[in-house]
């Protein structure tokens, strides 16, 4: 057992070593910069064999970024983004949507992380008036921030309803390789093809040292000055694109999203058959929200680290990742069971 390893996020594992291989392969010689280089070009097809031929591709650095991006794409700054109360945008990313598009995020309640489309439908049926914010966006996240994983059914009805009203949807695609294996789907079928305009594409919690990609399914002109605009266009752009072509030319993408999702499924497992921990959500991704006592936690989260949303409550999550190796797990399960 590794004492390196954790259960405290996906950002917190390595870096795979096909990707590390794939940077070191296009560090030699002089490159065009800004992405006018044969990389980028060789990365943008691998993106266009999975979600299609009239996708746009705007790579950036992280979620946050592909997240602004997004949205500063589609809205003015009377506009709304609609979201739920339990999603990155609306409060982990220090009202980055706010501060850089000048927008507003209107958040809704959820289940398990799953948007309320009712609370959705009322917003977006209001008559107009221009003392409030226009809704213009609906953005979900999949796999979402409690890893469950919206339905093929549930993105379409959502996407429906947002083009019904003119709106577009927009998906954190942050661990969408995730969400695509537990529906063992390829990527656009679970994105693209359900009606899904803009797509946030997740490197980071998947083996990339960075990286994140706006996918856009529906054309929007201006995407690159938003980009340049919003300081996301990087001057040696190679190093990034490569690291996509190892994730998206073969099946890297996916062995390692199934290998995290199948960790999760093991951990989840082993604690409800071996232990009286309380799951909180389904799991169907790459982690698992329980809940833990106190003495639980002092005993076990120094050896095996995981984050703890309310320490009062107990709840905590635990995250598998690419490199999560089951003995991890089943020393992590074997401590659990020596708490008195």
């Amino acid at each position: 057992m590794s004492a390196s390893l954790s259960f405290y996020s996906d950002n917190s594992s390595g870096v795979h070593p096909e990707v590390l291989a794939a940077i070191a392969a296009v560090n030699h010689g002089h490159a065009l910069g800004y992405g006018e280089d044969e990389h980028t070009r060789r990365s943008e097809a691998a993106f266009a064999r999975h979600f299609g031929d009239g996708v746009q591709v705007f790579s950036v650095v992280n979620g946050s970024a592909a997240n602004v991006v997004s949205a500063a794409a589609c809205c003015r700054p009377y506009d709304a983004v609609i979201t739920t109360s339990a999603a990155h945008l609306a409060w982990s990313e220090c009202g980055a949507i706010e501060r850089m598009v000048g927008c507003k995020v209107m958040e809704v309640p959820h289940e398990h992380g799953r948007i309320d489309v009712e609370a959705v439908r009322r917003l977006v049926s209001a008559a107009p008036d221009d003392h409030t914010n226009r809704p213009r966006l609906i953005s979900i996240t999949q796999a979402t921030e409690m890893l469950t994983v919206y339905t093929p059914a549930e993105i379409a009805g959502i996407a429906r309803l947002a083009h019904e009203h003119g709106l577009l949807l927009h998906v954190d695609g942050a661990r969408i390789a995730n969400a695509a294996v537990s529906l063992g789907m390829g990527l656009r079928e679970c994105t693209g093809d359900l009606g899904v305009d803009l797509l946030s594409f997740g490197g980071t919690k998947n083996g990339l040292l960075m990286g994140e990609a706006v996918v856009a399914f529906t054309p929007l002109d201006h995407v690159g000055y938003v980009r340049k605009q919003g300081l996301q266009l990087l001057s040696k752009m190679r190093f990034l694109s490569a690291q996509f072509s190892a994730l998206l030319e073969g099946d890297l993408w996916r062995r390692n999203a199934a290998h995290a999702n199948a960790m999760a499924a093991h951990l989840a497992a082993r604690l409800r058959a071996e232990t009286d921990v309380e799951i909180l959500h389904p799991v169907d991704a790459n982690g698992v929200f329980v809940r833990l006592r106190p003495e639980v936690i002092e005993a076990t989260i120094g050896r095996f680290p995981y984050y703890v949303f309310d320490r009062e409550r107990g709840v905590a999550r635990l995250m598998t990742t690419w490199d999560t190796t089951r003995e991890f797990i089943d020393g992590f399960v074997e401590a659990l069971r020596t708490v008195p």
